[in-house]
C-alpha cells in the first residue's frame, strides 16, 4: 500500500507574494544598516558628516502591514542585534566623553598671570 504525498501548500496569491517580498526587502535593508553600525564599532571608525547624513536620511517603509509569520524569527534576531548595537554605541559614547575629559585636563594651560602688582618693590 502506498501513501499519497501530503498536498503541497497552495501557492501564494500574487498580492501575498508582493507583501512577503516587501517585508523581505525591508528586513534586508535594516540588516544592512545594522551590519554597517557593527562594522563602525568594530573598527572604531568616526563617521564623516556625509555618512551621518546618509544614515539619517533613512525612513521606514510605509504601508507594509503586519509582519508575515514566517519572518518573525528573522525580525526578532534583527531586533536583538539592533539592541546590542545601541547598547554598545551608548557604551562607546560614554568612553569617548571620558577620553575627552581626560585629554582636556592634560592640555597645557597658559602660565597664571599675577593677581597683584607690587608697586613698592
Amino acid at each position: 500500500m502506498t501513501t499519497a504525498a501530503p498536498p503541497a501548500p497552495p501557492a501564494p496569491r500574487p498580492d501575498e507574494a508582493v507583501f512577503h517580498a516587501s517585508w523581505e526587502q525591508a528586513l534586508a535593508d535594516l540588516e544592512l544598516e545594522v551590519e554597517h553600525a557593527e562594522e563602525l564599532l568594530r573598527v572604531a571608525h568616526l563617521p564623516t558628516p556625509q555618512e551621518v547624513a546618509e544614515r539619517t536620511a533613512w525612513h521606514p517603509p510605509a504601508g507594509l502591514g503586519p509582519l508575515p509569520a514566517p519572518l518573525l524569527d528573522r525580525a526578532r534576531t534583527l531586533h536583538a542585534r539592533q539592541l546590542d548595537v545601541a547598547h554598545r554605541l551608548a557604551e562607546q559614547a560614554a568612553v569617548s566623553r571620558r577620553h575627552l575629559a581626560a585629554t582636556s585636563a592634560l592640555r597645557a594651560r597658559p602660565a597664571a598671570a599675577p593677581v597683584y602688582l607690587d608697586l613698592e618693590g
